[in-house]
This record gives structure tokens, C-alpha cells and sequence, in this order.
């Protein structure tokens, strides 16, 4: 028939058909209204973070792929909601601000007066957005240099003990073995608070199988201590974390620090590279070859 498209439905589902065809042909039909359509990609998202709410879209929350978010946002891991239906994320709220900015950006944008960078930088590393990661360290090294004068003063102290550990020879068979350890320990002051922090975000512990920033160790600004252990021969992986074995390591070079040799050469890289140098007048020589003390000075 002309006029009329031929429908090939059942006798049984004919209304259904023809009701949906005087639907989308007759809009002005009184009754019908169009069926509620789900939302599209490029609608708002509203995430609630620790009790804030900020709004944005599914393209800003995966401009980072490899992040939490483009993770969370591209479907690869599961969303809590809240009770209002939003996306609920256990963080701080106050600095998800200047991670939203980034990922809206690509640039970080702080106030001049921004006093927790130590915080933004836990959320950055949380939330795994590496450039903004990278950006912040750039920033505290801006930061570190705008600083006056500071001086930079490193105690180091080894020694030897010896470990115990089981070994598992047979599924029932376990044999107890013994080896030496050696043990460091760094004492760090510097009237720099920056620098520490920047020293922080280069150095890690390894525990538990996991990398963790030394950062989270700095409750004094000006002071740092540091307790590691070098890699054991023989010792089995899980007796790191049963003894509380922490090893130590430098991002991003990913290098395991197994000698105060290596500890020496990182730590002076880093405080080069942000101004400082080796104080002529102290330590005396064999102590500094001796790695026992190492003063650095910066000047402005």
C-alpha cells in the first residue's frame, strides 16, 4: 500500500508495532512521550569527593588513559555511588581541585600562598595522573631554588647483624639458616623544608612488596631520618616483610640503593641539581671519603 510501510508482525503485535510507527511519525499525538534515552558520553559527570562535589566530563576524567580515573571512567574498574547517585571517591576534596584543573589543562595552576604540596602530591600519586606527578616535582624544584641560603647536613651510620629465616626446603621440610645484613641509617637536617620534600619524591621504601614514598616518614620539615636494609642472600622475599625490612630505592631511576656509595652518589645528584655544593671547610676529608658526613651549602 502506498503511504504505509508493510509490517510483517504477528496479528498478536500489531498494536505495538503501529503504536510505535504513530509515535515517531505523529509527535503531536497527545499522551506520547518519547521514552527516556540513557545518558550520553559527553553528558556532565558529578563525582563526590570526600563530601565535595565538582562537575566535569567523561573526556576530562580519561584524558589520562593509564590514571585511576581513565581507569574508574572507561569502565576497567568498578564506581561507588553515593546516595544520590553520584560517583563517590574516598579522598580529599579541597585539593581535587588542581588535579581536575590538570586534567582539564594539562597545566598545574596553584595560588601563590599553596601550603600543601606534601597532600596534592599524595592525591597525584593516588590518583596515578603521572604528568601531574612529574609537573609537582618540577614545581618543588622551582620552589626549592626561589629559597635563600640553606645548608644541608647528612649523618651516616652502618652496621652488620645477622638475619634468621626459614627455609623451605621440601612441602614439609623447613631448615632454619642464618646470614649477615647489612644495615644504614642516615641522619638528614636541612634548613631547607623544600628540598626535603623534593628529596622525599625521589626516594622510596620497598615494603611489603610495595614502593611508598619517604615523604609520609617526614614529620619534622627540617629533619629526616632513614633506616634500610641491603638485599640479603638467600632470604626469601616474604621474611622482608614478616622482619620489617624495609629496602630503599631512587625513582625514577628504579635503582635499588644497596651501599651508602650509591646513597651518597643519588643524594648529591639530587642536591646539585637544586643549587647546593659541597661545603670546602666541612667535613674534613676522610670523613667525607669515609661517607660518615657530608655538608652541602647553597648560596642566593
Amino acid at each position: 500500500m502506498q503511504g504505509q510501510e508493510m509490517c510483517h508482525c504477528s496479528q498478536r503485535d500489531h498494536k505495538l508495532c503501529s503504536g510505535f510507527y504513530n509515535f515517531y511519525h505523529n509527535p503531536q499525538d497527545e499522551g506520547l512521550h518519547p521514552a527516556p534515552q540513557p545518558p550520553a558520553m559527553s553528558d556532565p559527570i558529578t563525582l563526590n569527593v570526600g563530601g565535595k562535589l565538582y562537575t566535569t566530563s567523561l573526556a576530562t576524567l580519561t584524558s589520562f588513559p593509564d590514571s585511576m580515573l581513565g581507569a574508574m571512567f572507561s569502565g576497567k574498574m568498578p564506581t561507588k555511588r553515593d546516595s544520590q547517585g553520584n560517583c563517590f571517591i574516598d579522598r580529599d576534596g579541597k585539593v581535587f581541585r588542581y588535579i581536575l584543573n590538570f586534567l582539564r589543562t594539562s597545566h598545574l595552576d596553584l595560588p601563590e600562598d599553596f601550603q600543601e604540596m606534601g597532600l596534592l602530591r599524595r592525591e597525584a600519586d593516588f590518583y596515578q595522573v603521572q604528568p601531574l606527578i612529574e609537573a609537582l616535582q618540577e614545581k618543588e624544584v622551582e620552589l626549592s631554588k626561589a629559597e635563600k641560603n640553606a645548608m644541608l647536613n647528612i649523618t651516616l651510620n652502618q652496621r652488620v647483624q645477622t638475619v634468621h629465616f626459614t627455609v623451605r626446603e621440601a612441602p614439609q621440610i623447613y631448615s632454619l639458616s642464618s646470614s649477615s645484613m647489612e644495615v644504614f641509617n642516615a641522619n638528614i637536617f636541612s634548613t631547607s623544608c623544600l628540598f626535603l620534600k623534593l628529596l622525599g619524591s625521589k626516594l622510596f621504601y620497598c615494603s611489603n612488596g610495595n614502593l611508598s614514598s619517604i615523604t609520609s616518614h617526614l614529620q619534622d620539615p627540617n629533619h629526616l631520618t632513614l633506616d634500610w636494609v641491603a638485599n640479603v642472600e638467600g632470604l626469601p622475599e616474604e621474611e622482608y616483610t614478616k622482619q620489617n625490612l624495609k629496602r630503599l630505592w631512587v625513582v625514577p631511576a628504579n635503582k635499588q640503593i644497596n651501599s651508602f656509595q650509591v646513597f651518597v652518589e643519588e643524594v648529591l645528584k639530587i642536591a646539585l641539581s637544586d643549587g647546593f655544593c659541597i661545603d670546602s671547610s666541612h667535613p674534613h676529608a676522610v670523613d667525607f671519603m669515609n661517607n660518615k658526613i657530608i655538608r652541602l651549602i647553597r648560596y642566593r
